[in-house]
């Protein structure tokens, strides 16, 4: 993982008008093992759904984060312990879910990045609905695939390629 620091990839991008660095609101909670994170960004679009969730994180990560659009969800978790360990196995840098998560000792111990917007017990109901690999809005923030998602102690931003600032 880069050595970084989003403080420092602001002061460096603050005047970006180009849309090419984004800084996400202070939203956020943290839930995974892993309190800084980087890597570039595979979208998922789903509500109260995580069928497609699973499917990634049960995939290879690669080093990538997981960023879920779950519409702001506060009805159903879209990742939980098993998931989240599933998603420290297989590699991934981080999740990040615009909705909610559960299981949160478990999450606690996964060796990677966790972010939601809060904690709900209720599991979804797996339909297989959702899109992937689209452009997502997450808190009227655009994210593509491929952008770069850096997350730290202080905050989360989204750049159009990696940044190499070092913290």
């Amino acid at each position: 993982m880069p050595d970084f620091s989003t403080c420092d990839l602001c002061d460096v991008h603050k005047s970006d008008a180009t849309g090419a660095f984004r800084v996400l609101p202070p939203l956020f909670r943290d839930f995974g093992g892993l309190k800084r994170f980087a890597g570039p960004v595979v979208t998922v679009q789903c509500l109260d759904d995580n069928s497609l969730v699973k499917a990634a994180v049960e995939g290879p990560g690669e080093g990538r984060v997981l960023v879920v659009d779950g519409g702001a969800s506060l009805r159903r978790a879209l990742l939980g312990g098993t998931l989240g360990a599933a998603a420290a196995h297989n590699g991934w840098a981080g999740v990040l879910i615009d909705g909610c998560v559960r299981d949160a000792a478990e999450l606690a111990v996964c060796q990677t990045g966790i972010r939601a917007l809060g904690l709900m017990p209720l599991p979804t109901e797996r339909r297989q609905q959702g899109l992937r690999e689209l452009v997502v809005r997450i808190q009227g923030v655009w994210v593509r695939p491929g952008d770069w998602l850096y997350a730290d102690e202080d905050g989360t931003v989204i750049a159009d390629r990696p940044l190499h600032v070092a913290a």
